[in-house]
């Protein structure tokens, strides 16, 4: 049965390079994060249909992709990062995202940790805001009582915790 895992956290915290990295270590796929492809398409300005738009083509694409992965998919993002992303820039989140972060669900959430360094992004809006919305992530998750490990440290160190984490879903 394939697992999922989910790649979370705030902005700029490696979310992409490891969910890529991971997908290469275990021979399978990762699922990009669709919001940037979709603001680069459409302009940095968006309203909450756009990020409801977002959350769609996430799932879709992830559930696309399921279709083809061998054992583990790995999701750059998922709907907890959408739920977040409402909440804080619009004071709200659609029920319709906050019913699909509660139905699907993953074998495991990596919540990345914002000790790494902040890379400028005409995307990117919390440079200052990361271990805030850390504090938010992890409430979240631990409210929800959801498989998560948190992923620390800088280079090769995170990817190996990160692999750590993944080796004991993957025996279970």
């Amino acid at each position: 049965m394939l697992k999922r895992v989910a790649v979370t956290g705030p902005e700029s915290t490696g979310k992409s390079k490891l969910a890529e990295w991971l997908a290469n270590e275990y021979h399978t796929l990762w699922v990009p994060e669709y919001a940037r492809e979709y603001l680069q398409k459409n302009g940095p300005d968006y309203t909450m249909e756009d990020v409801v738009n977002i959350a769609h083509g996430q799932l879709q694409r992830e559930n696309t992709a399921s279709e083809n992965a061998s054992e583990v998919l790995f999701c750059d993002t998922d709907l907890l990062v959408t739920k977040i992303w409402c909440e804080v820039v619009f004071g709200a989140c659609p029920e319709w995202i906050e019913n699909q972060f509660h139905a699907h669900q993953y074998d495991l959430y990596l919540l990345c940790y914002p000790d790494i360094p902040w890379e400028p992004d005409p995307l990117r809006e919390n440079p200052d805001d990361r271990k805030r919305l850390f504090t938010l992530y992890r409430q979240v998750l631990e409210e929800s009582k959801l498989p998560f490990r948190v992923v620390k440290g800088l280079g090769n160190v995170r990817f190996e915790n990160a692999r750590t984490f993944v080796n004991e879903i993957l025996k279970t």
